[in-house]
């Protein structure tokens, strides 16, 4: 099993190391601080995606 994860960070962060990024796969998306990346945080993929719909919402 690979458990390599693919780690992104917006293009709105810059060239700084603040920034906050996430790995995100089938059944889950994990999130870290860029500036101390252990311990990160993991969200199921529905839960995770009813958080992204409320950020959008005015």
């Amino acid at each position: 099993m690979n458990t390599t994860k693919t780690w992104r960070r917006s293009s709105y962060s810059g060239a700084g190391n603040n920034c906050v990024e996430l790995a995100v796969s089938r059944r889950t998306t994990v999130v870290r601080d860029s500036k101390r990346p252990a311990p990160h945080l993991t969200f199921a993929d529905r839960p995770f995606r009813a958080f992204l719909t409320l950020l959008r919402q005015d």
